[in-house]
């Protein structure tokens, strides 16, 4: 296993970013329930933040105005919701346009409905182009375990973010080895896996990020690793490159906040301040 310092980053350069939005890369964020459209956001800015290009956000159309506001350097797609306000399954056609030109897309930040997102997982993949990147988080990580066949197409350019929990639906059994586990579920399901600092590529590479403290443990965090490693892939950066370099900056910007704020307290939003800097100069 490889231990992900500042030294083995500035080896490992990252793509240099292109001189139009376009070069940068188009990033599409689904997600977004009714209830939840601030997942959406914290990812869709997390991506702009590491250096992606142009910006798409789909959440429910009843909220689609406010986040309209709220995010002005994205476009919106209001995606038709339920009566409860969850997405609805069959949503990709809205998107189509966006998803057939983005180079990397996120599915998952605040869906609510463990069906309908399994059913968007398996609907995704005949909207995409061939080399487009995937990231799934939250609740399409939850549903995944359920319809693994929906991973097939995109083996190869699948990046998975969970959480122990998730990591635990993802391989059907106790995480009693993180190690283990995320090799696991990354062997499975073909795509790279980071969770809790590890990241592992299905040919049986791993990395190991310096331990993050509790301070992580907050709602939204994991939406700005997951947009973080979707804006690094759209940039052109691998699979395993985007993961392993938002794995480290994710953890270094919580290790900032701690010792600026303290060590339980920051918020995700005020994560996406410190990426840019971090993705500029990586440092001890």
């Amino acid at each position: 296993m490889k231990q992900i310092t500042p030294a083995a980053l500035r080896r490992w350069v990252l793509p240099a970013p292109g001189d139009d939005k376009h070069a940068r890369g188009d990033v599409v964020v689904l997600g977004g329930a009714a209830r939840s459209p601030g997942a959406v956001m914290l990812a869709g800015l997390a991506a702009l933040r590491v250096g992606a290009g142009r910006l798409t956000l789909g959440v429910a159309g009843s909220v689609a105005a406010q986040v309209a506001v709220a995010v002005p350097e994205s476009g919106v797609i209001p995606l038709e919701e339920t009566k409860a306000g969850h997405i609805r399954a069959g949503v990709m056609d809205a998107a189509a346009d966006d998803l057939a030109g983005a180079d990397a897309v996120l599915l998952g930040p605040g869906l609510d409905h463990p069906a309908k997102a399994a059913d968007m997982v398996e609907a995704l993949p005949p909207f995409l182009g061939p080399d487009t990147i995937v990231v799934l988080d939250a609740f399409a990580l939850g549903a995944l375990s359920g319809i693994a066949d929906a991973a097939e197409p995109l083996r190869g350019r699948l990046v998975l973010t969970p959480n122990r929990q998730e990591l635990s639906k993802l391989i059907d059994g106790p995480v009693d080895d993180l190690h283990s586990a995320v090799r696991s579920a990354s062997a499975l399901y073909g795509a790279v896996v980071t969770c809790y600092g590890m990241v592992a590529h299905p040919d049986g590479r791993s990395w190991q990020a310096p331990d993050s403290g509790n301070g992580l443990a907050t709602s939204g965090s994991g939406d700005v690793l997951a947009g973080a490693v979707t804006g690094l892939a759209a940039r052109g950066a691998s699979p395993e490159q985007a993961a392993v370099w938002a794995t480290w900056m994710h953890i270094r910007a919580g290790a900032r906040l701690e010792k600026r704020i303290a060590p339980l307290g920051y918020l995700a939003h005020e994560l996406l301040d410190e990426l840019p800097a971090l993705l500029a100069a990586p440092a001890d």
